[in-house]
């Protein structure tokens, strides 16, 4: 699968410890979650699974209390959930999701990152169809035997189960996403060291030196918009 996600959480999170971004886009994320449905993780998939990601990153509860209590609260702010497909340096992949309040302000930011740094936006389809939708769980202290134990007991089904460092990480298919931490859940495991639902390239590329460092400067470009939620792409980094 060639990433190594415990790595790339730790470096996201160590990256936005200090603005706290990570943490305002959570909040948006569970904001517009609970604004789906009831705002109760028991009652809305959307919120829960967000809920379950902003553990892993050490969310503040008065963050998710906050932004839960102002969907309760009947706030008339909207956000449109975007997708933009685009082209880094040496024609590697790139995906941009985002939640905004002002999709032309949020469409020129994007464009100028990838315009900046070497890239550039394509149009939709142009980028995705080389990429799986994927659910990724994390655990730790069980091997990957054990955990496909687990998993065949409970009739879930994975994609690939592979250790990585002191982690055993779980690929399946986006609606197995519930069912896998359930069956994790249900053998005694309570801290998921990642939970995400991404865009998995079907093959990573690597670049050389000099565009691998222009590349890492436009997902940094990306990364810091504050529209933007996820960026995916299909460059091995070497996490």
């Amino acid at each position: 699968m060639g990433r190594k996600w415990n790595n790339i959480k730790e470096k996201k999170a160590a990256k936005d410890a200090n603005t706290s971004r990570i943490y305002a886009k959570f909040g948006r994320e569970i904001y517009v979650a609970a604004r789906q449905g009831e705002p109760d993780p028991e009652s809305n998939q959307a919120l829960k699974f967000v809920l379950e990601r902003a553990k892993t990153y050490n969310v503040p509860k008065h963050i998710i209390d906050r932004a839960i209590e102002k969907a309760k609260g009947g706030s008339d702010e909207t956000y449109d959930e975007l997708r933009y497909e685009g082209f880094g340096p040496n024609g590697s992949m790139v995906i941009v999701d985002a939640l905004t309040n002002n999709v032309n302000r949020t469409a020129s930011e994007v464009r100028a990152a990838f315009g900046k740094n070497g890239g550039n936006m394509g149009v939709s389809g142009s980028v995705a169809y080389m990429f799986d939708a994927t659910a990724v769980i994390g655990i730790e202290g069980k091997t990957a035997d054990e955990v496909l134990e687990i998993l065949m007991e409970a009739d879930v089904d994975a994609r690939d189960i592979i250790e990585e460092d002191e982690a055993v990480i779980v690929y399946a298919e986006p609606d197995q996403f519930h069912l896998v931490q359930e069956a994790l859940k249900g053998a005694g495991i309570t801290e998921f060291t990642v939970a995400e639902l991404t865009m998995l390239a079907q093959n990573e590329v690597t670049l050389p030196e000099e565009a691998q460092a222009q590349f890492e400067k436009m997902i940094d470009a990306l990364e810091d918009l504050e529209d933007v939620q996820q960026v995916y792409h299909n460059v091995d980094l070497g996490e």
